[in-house]
């Protein structure tokens, strides 16, 4: 049985400590999208902080067709925000791109999240701030981000946290049922993160906690994406020269 008001708590002190050791005076910094992860994010680093050391940014591509949702959620949060659109700098970058490199499908659609991290340190740093990472623990499993995009962050709060028990603890800090629940597109292809994936996150959760599913070729493509991304929840790997520090 998951405790979403037990955890939630707990989770909050968890971002009160960071912040008490890592930036006394500092802000919270949150990319906004308008969907439950940044959505919960943001929430419960209001509840840590107090709304006046949360900053929201916005980062459309052009014309983002739910950006009402991320404002709904600055509006209901109450917090300082920017709206910064990303897209003259992706198309800046894939236009420098020599034409005899000809970018693949994939690369074109990680720039954009790359260049939005670079948008939220650009604002972090403006603003006294600690970056915010998003992520939960069902995308992580599978791979689902962006290295060196909404992979990264200063503090994570929701990495141990499945999307089920990131709308319960979304919920449970009475955010709009309709951030909470709303369908997760991923914002580079158009797709839903459960057309892209080949399986729902009911899925998904139910197998991450309890070891159980039913579809065996379901199985067989999470434990594969599990086992190929891997590195993108691990520390770059370093060449040990074994020369001793002294320092």
């Amino acid at each position: 049985m998951f405790d979403a008001v037990k955890v939630k708590n707990e989770c909050v002190q968890w971002i009160k400590d960071f912040f008490e050791n890592n930036g006394r005076d500092c802000n919270a910094v949150v990319g906004i999208s308008g969907g439950k992860d940044s959505s919960v994010a943001a929430a419960l680093c209001v509840e840590a902080l107090g709304k006046d050391r949360v900053i929201g940014v916005l980062m459309p591509q052009g014309v983002q067709h739910d950006i009402d949702k991320a404002y709904m959620l600055v509006n209901h949060l109450g917090i300082k925000h920017y709206e910064v659109n990303v897209k003259n700098a992706i198309d800046a970058i894939i236009g420098a791109i020599p034409s005899e490199l000809a970018l693949t499908d994939q690369s074109k659609q990680n720039i954009p999240p790359r260049i939005r991290m670079s948008t939220l340190y650009a604002v972090s740093q403006s603003c006294n701030g600690r970056v915010c990472n998003t992520c939960n623990l069902s995308e992580d499993w599978v791979g689902y981000s962006t290295r060196y995009g909404d992979s990264v962050g200063d503090f994570s709060p929701m990495s141990t946290l499945t999307v089920t028990e990131v709308k319960a603890i979304g919920h449970v800090l009475g955010l709009p049922a309709e951030l909470v629940e709303k369908v997760p597109i991923d914002g580079l292809c158009g797709k839903t993160d459960e057309e892209n994936l080949g399986f729902t996150y009911a899925e998904l959760d139910k197998y991450i906690r309890t070891g159980e599913i039913e579809d065996k070729a379901k199985k067989e493509i999470i434990d594969r994406k599990h086992r190929i991304n891997l590195f993108k929840l691990q520390l770059m790997p370093i060449f040990d020269s074994g020369i001793e520090v002294k320092a």
